[in-house]
């Protein structure tokens, strides 16, 4: 099962901005969507961005369309989220997931989910 490691999580002020990673320790899910969940505490786990294997279809949770961009370097095999105008309600856990299928991603085709990394944005 291939590997997923977050790396980017910190803490912030609203209004600041952050890029999450997540590196995949196999070249196999370039062939396969990627994207981002988070989960803030007491909350359930919720879908905040997809992408898919060729770096087209993009998806994004209402909540961050505009501020949040996803991009993927498959040559590298990173996905990345960029988080700009961070607010408040931005603070979670964000796990990368990978899809078991090439354009799609939501928790029931999730194939592997990385650890998570925190990021907190305080006022």
């Amino acid at each position: 099962q291939v590997q997923l490691v977050e790396s980017g999580g910190s803490s912030v002020q609203v209004g600041d901005s952050l890029r999450l990673s997540c590196k995949a320790s196999s070249r196999t899910v370039s062939n396969n969507a990627m994207g981002w969940f988070r989960q803030s505490s007491g909350k359930a786990r919720e879908f905040v961005a997809s992408i898919g294997w060729k770096g087209s279809n993009a998806r994004y949770a209402d909540s961050v369309k505009g501020r949040f961009t996803i991009t993927r370097d498959n040559a590298k095999n990173t996905v990345f989220l960029q988080m700009n105008s961070l607010e408040l309600e931005d603070t979670a856990v964000y796990f990368c997931a990978a899809s078991r299928h090439s354009i799609a991603l939501s928790t029931q085709t999730v194939q592997s989910w990385g650890q998570g990394t925190q990021v907190t944005v305080s006022s």
